[in-house]
């Protein structure tokens, strides 16, 4: 399943189904036992969170959300791309990754559209550079003629090459605000449970093989652990694209000390009109937010883990544990959007059928629904935990897990961050739910047989596989982002992106035809093609060859926060100091002592 899951030889929910048929005709699974891993509660948490964030999509809250951050940051460039990312990472801990870039993408370009027109406009009318959003190069020097008398006098440039310089300055802004979207989108999937799939992957595994953990990975114990670690990459990669496209001049990058009145309010403006286009919020848009915020208080609040719960006061077990789950949550309020209308309640006349009363839609209808649901990542998760339940049964869990014990003497930071580094890179080859559903099983046996918290490296590992920022076929952001121009990856790695073997980046595709709805950049080229090849002799750089090397180091940056989150606040959160009794295996850990303190924190 591994080798046909990284091929993809097969589609990724087809080659899911494979424990259905192999495990019972193997004997290793009951065919009824396996049908259960296919919708455990993680499943039902997943499909309830993508129920309430497809409501979230379909009444356009997300834009609106994104809109009025956007009208309160400003358009300052350092500002404007903060903007950018805190929105997007914002949408991104609720809704789908993807979805919250193939959103942001057009409006970012849309508001970097009207800053360069504008600058195009003054440099035509005026015959002078304009400074908005410009790159912090050293400004070609003008010509100097030198007469008999030894005076020097400068002779302007021409303005061909200017406008050639300005188009180039622009396309590197218009590169760093679409990575920073990809990148923010990535980054802000991790800070909740549902925020992407291999966050659920990881609960589903930890209760798939070890059933007693007491629910020990929640809404709210997640968000405890990782919510610093996306305010901590966030503002490092803001800082690290910052410096790679505008420079180290942090006073011009934030509009200090600049003319730029003109441009700034034309940018505000694109930003204000499409806000105005929605209107005033509706009763479905308030309901939505009313129901959306009632989930994640819920969510919080069910059994934190700090203080009890309304899940353990009002819906306790036999050990005083909340029977109900985030899943349980996520479905309920889902129901009620089927229920509530979307429209003030009340019976309007029937267009149709004339005398006739018709109630407004509800909030969520099934056909929306169908057509927006992932149903293959829902198979996918229940794939990887059938294929774990059958390591188990088989007794490969143990067979591993043996095999890894002489990595019980190496330090377990060092483990942690070597397990990392190998997770991010594997992920950028194949999808994250993949890498999470193939390591995750074998990190939980290796984890037992040197005596070591088994979240002390599933949890790291999983947040890694989200660090996918370096090539297009990471993760659907980046392939969106990287599209967007009508881009092919082969043309991303050769080094013109301005004019690359007669075709220009800014929205042809293959075949020569316009790509609909994306932005063109090439049209002035175009007109201007030698002094485009000219400008980029000068600085040659493509996008995918930009994009590996601001994510590389993202890469690496990602890896050392996630360390120092598993070695510092994850500790108290989740108890890592010491094994768990919940882990011991007769087999396996037979020599790991309940009360043995592991090498997670060190001997005082």
């Amino acid at each position: 399943m591994a080798l046909f899951w990284c091929t993809e030889a097969l589609p990724l929910a087809v080659t899911a189904l494979f424990p259905i048929v192999l495990f019972p005709m193997m004997g290793i699974v009951d065919a009824s036992e396996v049908s259960i891993e296919y919708l455990k509660d993680s499943n039902v948490l997943f499909v309830g969170g993508l129920l309430v964030a497809i409501a979230v999509e379909h009444w356009n809250l997300h834009k609106r959300i994104a809109l009025r951050v956007l009208l309160i940051v400003g358009v300052r460039p350092a500002l404007l791309i903060l903007g950018f990312m805190l929105v997007t990472a914002f949408l991104s801990m609720w809704i789908s990754n993807t979805a919250t870039s193939a959103m942001m993408v057009p409006i970012a370009h849309a508001v970097l559209d009207q800053l360069h027109s504008m600058q195009a406009s003054r440099d035509v009318e005026e015959g002078s550079d304009n400074p908005t959003f410009e790159l912090q190069e050293p400004s070609p020097q003008k010509d100097v003629t030198k007469l008999d008398n030894g005076q020097a006098h400068p002779v302007a440039s021409a303005p061909p090459e200017g406008r050639a310089h300005h188009s180039q300055e622009h396309l590197r802004i218009s590169q760093c605000m679409s990575l920073c979207v990809c990148y923010s989108a990535s980054i802000g999937g991790i800070a909740t449970l549902t925020g992407t799939a291999p966050n659920l992957v990881l609960q589903g595994q930890i209760n798939s093989l070890f059933p007693e953990n007491g629910n020990v990975v929640n809404f709210a114990s997640w968000f405890s652990f990782a919510f610093p670690i996306m305010i901590i990459l966030l503002l490092l990669a803001w800082l690290w694209l910052q410096i790679l496209f505008l420079g180290f001049n942090f006073r011009k990058n934030f509009g200090f000390g600049e003319n730029r009145q003109e441009q700034q309010q034309a940018a505000y403006g694109v930003i204000q009109t499409k806000h105005s286009l929605l209107g005033p919020m509706t009763f479905a848009e308030k309901a939505v937010s009313i129901l959306f915020v009632i989930l994640v208080l819920l969510w919080f609040t069910r059994e934190p883990g700090f203080f009890l719960g309304w899940g353990n006061v009002a819906f306790p077990n036999a050990k005083g544990e909340s029977m109900l789950s985030d899943g349980t949550v996520a479905i309920f309020i889902s129901i009620i959007m089927f229920i509530i209308p979307s429209k003030f309640p009340g019976l309007t006349q029937d267009p149709e059928n004339p005398g006739k009363l018709k109630a407004p839609p509800a909030l969520l209808n099934w056909k929306t629904v169908n057509q927006k649901m992932p149903w293959n990542i829902v198979l996918l998760l229940g794939g990887g935990y059938a294929l774990a339940k059958g390591s188990e049964r088989s007794g490969l869990s143990e067979w591993l897990g043996n095999k890894l014990t002489p990595l019980k003497s190496v330090p377990s930071p060092a483990i942690a961050f070597i397990l990392c580094l190998i997770v991010a890179t594997f992920t950028e080859c194949t999808s994250n739910v993949t890498t999470t559903t193939i390591f995750l099983p074998i990190l939980a046996s290796m984890a037992q047989a040197i005596c070591l918290h088994p979240l002390y490296v599933m949890l790291p590992c999983t947040l890694a596989s989200s660090l996918a920022f370096m090539l297009p076929v990471a993760t659907p952001p980046n392939a969106i982002v990287f599209s967007f121009g009508g881009l092919k990856v082969l043309d991303m790695a050769l080094p013109a992106p301005h004019y690359v073997r007669g075709r220009e980046v800014g929205g042809e595709d293959g075949e020569g035809s316009k790509v609909p709805g994306t932005h063109t950049q090439g049209d002035e080229l175009r007109e201007n093609k030698p002094r485009a090849l000219e400008a980029q002799e000068e600085r040659p750089f493509s996008l995918i060859a930009l994009g590996a090397q601001a994510g590389f180091l993202l890469n690496i940056i990602g890896v050392l926060v996630i360390t120092l989150a598993i070695n510092s606040w994850s500790i108290p959160i989740f108890n890592l100091h010491s094994f768990p009794s919940w882990a011991q295996s007769t087999n396996i850990t037979a020599h790991c002592l309940p009360s043995l303190a592991n090498t997670t924190m060190p001997s005082p």
